[in-house]
């Protein structure tokens, strides 16, 4: 157990961000099986917007790499340019 007060602080607020970011990177996930599932173009075409910018927000908070975003957005691209 920790014995300063940051400390404590510190397990706190590191517990909050975890559950924050599992949240996030969850919700994107979902929104990704959603978007592969669709085969409607027109829906697909909305849905890949959010998505991208649900994954850049992702990459730009470290809760996932830059590189697993961006091959992430390469194919769902190619997959609702296929439809």
């Amino acid at each position: 157990m920790a014995n300063h007060k940051s400390a404590l602080k510190r397990i706190r607020s590191n517990n909050a961000k975890r559950l924050r970011n599992k949240y996030q990177h969850k919700t994107a996930r979902n929104a990704v099986r959603d978007l592969r599932a669709t085969t409607d173009k027109q829906q697909a075409e909305g849905l890949l917007i959010k998505v991208t910018s649900m994954l850049d927000k992702l990459a730009k908070n470290n809760i996932i790499h830059k590189n697993k975003a961006a091959n992430i957005k390469s194919k769902l691209s190619k997959h609702v340019a296929a439809l």
